[in-house]
């Protein structure tokens, strides 16, 4: 668990994930529910809804969140390419900040294909303030947050 932030803000902090993934089975849902308070978006809900609605409402209740751009977990190694949802995300909300964040043996830690993490040390490299400008273009705007996060990456 982090220790790095004092409790109130690790409390108003959580993690996006998608809800098909993690609520497979009563395991999975205890660990994103209970163990991580994700908030959880239907991949699937673009039909009869704004999928990230979720994460709307986190934002409007004062939380951070904490996306996964990529949408997957990697091999540690590269960086994937990156889903558009944290661009939605701005593009509706502007006024939001993102703060890119390197975190540095991920990998390991929550290896593709666990939902329990493994009890490893890990470093996070924080960035600067990235804001969506208005009318950025989502490939602008990802190749940018990209980059940010490259960056960042240990040599």
């Amino acid at each position: 668990m982090d220790r790095a932030s004092p409790p109130p803000l690790r409390a108003a902090t959580r993690p996006v994930a998608a809800s098909d993934y993690w609520l497979q089975g009563p395991i999975r849902r205890f660990v994103i529910e209970d163990v991580f308070n994700a908030v959880l978006v239907d991949r699937g809900a673009g039909v009869h809804g704004n999928p990230l609605q979720p994460a709307f409402d986190a934002i409007a209740a004062g939380q951070s969140l904490i996306f996964f751009p990529e949408g997957t977990r990697g091999d540690g190694e590269t960086l994937g390419p990156f889903k558009s949802g944290v661009h939605h995300l701005l593009k509706a909300r502007p006024d939001a900040e993102v703060v890119p964040v390197w975190i540095d043996n991920a990998y390991r830690v929550m290896p593709k294909g666990f939902f329990f993490p493994v009890p490893l040390l890990c470093s996070m490299s924080f960035g600067a303030v990235l804001r969506y400008e208005v009318q950025e273009p989502k490939e602008a705007f990802l190749d940018r947050l990209r980059s940010a996060m490259l960056e960042l990456r240990p040599q």
